[in-house]
Formats: structure tokens, sequence, C-alpha cells
């Protein structure tokens, strides 16, 4: 394959940029740009007339690209052409971010005297005493009843590290969007600026009061384990770390459906992991809790196992001691040889079609590394018959947008205190089952996020399982005291 082609080939729309050309209106002068565009692996999206005359024509054209870089490459080739002058350069993804993407908005009017007299002073105050002597009536008469705080102090952000606490606002602005979107839930982004466990344990304990939920989002591991694990204890509103359980729950959804393709008991399947960070570690849980009984982590140094002393922390620890009965030690391509499922939540580029070759027949694989993944459709398809990514641009995304909103939703209807294995396993079943039977195919094995039904399906079922594993308080009989 030529470079060319290989850069066309990687181009998406997922990156886009829009130029505005001017240049001399004569015959050649479009196909002059576009060829240009085109050797040098752009995708053209869109090409619209802006103005024109005897003289001159100014055109934007959309342009898909890899990256920044290749959109500069671009950029620069076009600006070099004789005759065309570059007037502007947008780019969508920044135009969506100018001001922030979230605002509050008043759900009460305040149109006079006796409107503002009821939501503020000295009507406001009647409601502060009844919650005073009554704190549960703050569910009833405060946002706290659907808000929830998604806190992140920037360390472990997409595929971009730490990038601090600032850097990550427009991430996190993008859940609180989310949340709301197929949720309902209000949301908003607390961007803690320190790295301190004890610190962001207690500034969230300090926060607590005003929210219903705490989505803690973006913290590197292994902290994440420890944060997690003591607000959980600490607090009395359900914690959830969104990159550990919501990945978890979306995956087993994924895994329940692609079973049903390869007709394979999951007790039965080896599965191997690459990546044993928060996501890894939490996935292996999940799937222990259904029955899975061969699992094998791996990570930069190779597989986990009892008395390795390279590369060890505490969550480690724990897996090695409960996955990798055989005790294997040898490299991820060696484990990888007849397992069912390969599970990619690390890096880039670790496997080849050969790698997937070894697998046993009718492999699963699962290649989450964004935004390049593990092993490309392309190479591991000749060889796989089931696989994922977390990509939009391929078949089967697995995405935890199709868990946190549903999953939230639920749980601030149920006024639950936790969020425990029951539910996320109720809401895992809830959205492989948004999938129709006759419409799960190798290449549909999860609900599109565009599917508002999943939503609905995860919320009702994560609220009733939280009433029969004990988490939810809404049967208790409250009666705030108002007057």
């Amino acid at each position: 394959m030529s470079g060319n082609s290989r850069r066309a080939e990687a181009a998406s729309a997922a990156y886009t940029i829009t130029i505005r050309a001017q240049y001399p209106n004569r015959p050649g002068m479009l196909g002059l740009i576009a060829s240009t565009i085109g050797d040098l692996g752009g995708n053209i999206g869109a090409v619209d007339l802006v103005r024109t005359n005897a003289a001159t024509i100014v055109r934007d054209v959309t342009i898909g690209a890899r990256d920044d870089a290749h959109g500069r490459e671009i950029l620069d080739e076009m600006r070099a052409l004789k005759g065309v002058t570059i007037r502007s350069v947008s780019d969508p993804v920044f135009l969506a971010h100018e001001g922030g993407k979230i605002e509050i908005r008043n759900k009460t009017s305040v149109s006079g005297r006796a409107d503002l007299s009821r939501v503020y002073t000295p009507g406001v105050a009647r409601v502060c005493l009844a919650i005073a002597r009554e704190p549960e009536a703050a569910w009833t008469l405060t946002v706290k009843k659907n808000t929830v705080a998604i806190v992140t102090d920037g360390t472990a952000v997409l595929g971009l590290g730490d990038i601090g606490p600032l850097a990550a606002l427009p991430v996190m602005e993008g859940k609180a969007m989310l949340f709301k979107e197929f949720g309902g839930v209000d949301a908003w982004p607390i961007c803690l600026d320190t790295k301190d466990t004890e610190a962001i344990i207690s500034t969230v304990k300090y926060l607590a009061p005003g929210f219903g939920g705490i989505n803690l989002e973006d913290i590197s591991s292994p902290r994440c384990f420890e944060i997690e694990e003591r607000l959980k204890k600490e607090l009395d509103i359900p914690v959830f770390h969104d990159d550990q359980h919501g990945t978890a729950v979306v995956v087993l959804a994924a895994l329940l459906n692609a079973v049903k393709i390869v007709k394979k008991q999951i007790p039965e399947l080896k599965v191997v992991i690459s990546g044993v960070g928060a996501a890894g570690i939490t996935c292996a849980k999940i799937f222990m809790s259904v029955g899975v009984e061969n699992i094998i982590g791996c990570d930069s140094r190779g597989a986990i196992y009892q008395g390795r002393k390279e590369g060890m922390n505490p969550q480690k620890e724990w897996f090695a001691k409960n996955t990798n009965k055989g005790n294997h030690t040898g490299t991820l391509q060696e484990a990888l040889k007849g397992a069912d499922l390969f599970l990619g939540v690390s890096a880039p580029n670790l496997l080849t079609g050969d790698d997937i070759k070894s697998m046993n027949k009718d492999p699963i694989v699962f290649a989450l590394a964004n935004p390049d993944p593990e092993i490309l459709p392309a190479d591991a398809l000749p060889h796989a018959r089931v696989m994922a990514t977390g990509r939009s641009d391929f078949p089967n995304q697995i995405n935890n947008v199709l868990c946190f909103p549903g999953l939230f939703r639920g749980v601030l209807d149920a006024r639950a205190w936790d969020i425990n294995e029951p539910m996320k396993i109720a809401a895992a079943h809830a959205i492989a089952d948004s999938v129709g039977k006759s419409e799960l195919s190798d290449e549909y094995i999860i609900p599109s996020v565009f599917n508002r039904g999943v939503f609905q399906k995860v919320a009702k079922a994560t609220a009733e399982a939280a009433y029969k594993s004990g988490a939810a308080e809404r049967h208790r009989k409250v009666h705030p005291v108002y007057i």
C-alpha cells in the first residue's frame, strides 16, 4: 500500500477543518485544490461556494484529516499553490467549545416581586428551616435529587495522560452534556488542582451535600482505587468511577451478545486482558462475577502472575492472586494462544493478524485503546469472528455513554446509596438486550448510543436491581415537615 493510500485510509471526519480559499476564476483551479488535498490523504467532505465574480472565486472546503499535524500539512500545501489565497481556517470542534458546552438554566421564572419572594428571600428561609429540621427533605426540595458531580484531577484524561485539571475541563463538560442528553441528569464538572489522594477524598466529602451522586473520572491508577473505595465507605451517596465500572458494564454487555454469535459458554472462555489498570482489573472482576474462570492479564512486562516482582502494586497483587490459575509467565502474544476473548484496554498497535490467528476458533477481539486500537479491524478480521473497538468509525463501538447516563438515572430514581455489582450486571444485561435477536450479528453486538431506548432500559434495570439488592432508600417512608 502506498504512503498516500495509507494516509487517505487514516483520514477521518472526527478531525475536520474548513478552509476558505480564494483563487482565480479559471478552469482547473478547483481540481488542483482537490487533487492536492487528496494526494496528502485528506478527505473532502464539502465544497461550498461563498462568492464569485469574473476574476475570482471564494469557496469553503471542509476536509477530514487524521489529526492536527495532518491538517496543518494540508493547509501548508494549499497555501503554497500558485494563485490560491487562504482567507480563513475554522475548526468545528473548537467552534463547538467556544464559551463552554454547558450552562445553568432556571426552572422557575423570576418576573416580579412575588416570584422573587418565593424563590429567594424571604420564602427560601422556610425551606432552609424545613431541611434543617428534616435533612431528607433536601432530596425533594433541592437540586440534590438529580445532580451528579463529575470529579477529576486530570491525571488520566482519555489517551492524553496527565494533562492537569484545567485541560481536562472540556472532557468533563462533554460528560455533563451526555448525562443530561441521555439520562436527564444534571451534572457539573469539578476539576481539582491536586493529585494528593487525601486532599481529593476530603474535598469530595466537603462537596457531597450538594449532590446526589459522585462520578469519578480520569483519575490515574492505582490512586483511583483507593479514592473510590474510601469515598464509597465514607459517603451516604453513590460513588462511581466510570473509567472502571462504566467500561466494565459495556464490555460485559458486548461479551454477552458476542458469545451468542460464537456459540460459546461464558464459564468455558479463556480471556486475555492487555492493560491491568483501572479498566482492566474491573473488567476482570465483572467477568468473574458472571462465571469466567480463566483470565490472564498482561501489562508492558508481560503476564501478571503470583511471585512477579517487577512493576507490581497492591491492585496487581490482587489480580495475580485471583486470576491466571496456571501461573502463566510469558508475553501477551504467548498468553493469547488458544484464547477465546482478547480485551485490550492498553496501548495501540500491540498485536498482528498472526496473533489473532493463534487464538481459539471464532475468537472475539475487543481492542479498546483510543484513538488507535491494539489492532485495527482490517488486520484482525481475517481471523476474528467478532471485532469491537472504542471508535465510532468502526462497527461495534464499546462506549461508556451506553452505561453512565441511564445507570445514574436509575440510581437517582431509586435513591440508591450504593452502586453494587448486581446493579452493574443488570445494566449490562439491559444494554445487551437492547439488541434484538433479529438484529444481532457479527457487526452489531452492541446498540448505538443514539438508541434512546437503551438508557430507559438501563435506568429501569438499575433501579430494580437497587431495590432487590438493598441498595435503595426510596422504599423508606419519609415525610418531610414543610411547615
